[in-house]
């Protein structure tokens, strides 16, 4: 496997770990496990920001080498991240949502 696939295998784990725990975040804030959600919210920031580090050194590998060619991997690579990034937005306005209406009712 050529190191650049190695490195966007690296950022498809990072950001789906992320991904999974911002959609865990918004089952318990339905859930009206809180705090859960928010650990949730912070653990998959982390992960996508290991994600993010990750895209960078990829695009900086690949402006020093100079690659003229798309690379399928690496468009999966970015899709997955741009879901993740959905899904934190997701989950941070889901949980402010789920406490407002339980604190309303």
């Amino acid at each position: 496997m050529m190191d650049t696939e190695q490195i966007c295998f690296e950022m498809i784990c990072h950001v789906g770990d992320a991904r999974s725990c911002f959609v865990e975040a918004i089952q318990h804030a339905r859930q009206k496990k809180f705090n859960q959600a928010r650990d949730l919210i912070e653990k998959g920031k982390l992960n996508y920001n290991l994600g993010h580090a990750v895209h960078a050194r990829l695009v900086q590998k690949e402006m020093e080498e100079n690659v003229n060619h798309l690379s399928l991997i690496l468009v999966h690579a970015e899709d997955q991240m741009m879901s993740a990034e959905n899904f934190k937005i997701l989950s941070e306005e889901f949980l402010l949502l789920y406490q407002l209406l339980h604190d309303k009712s």
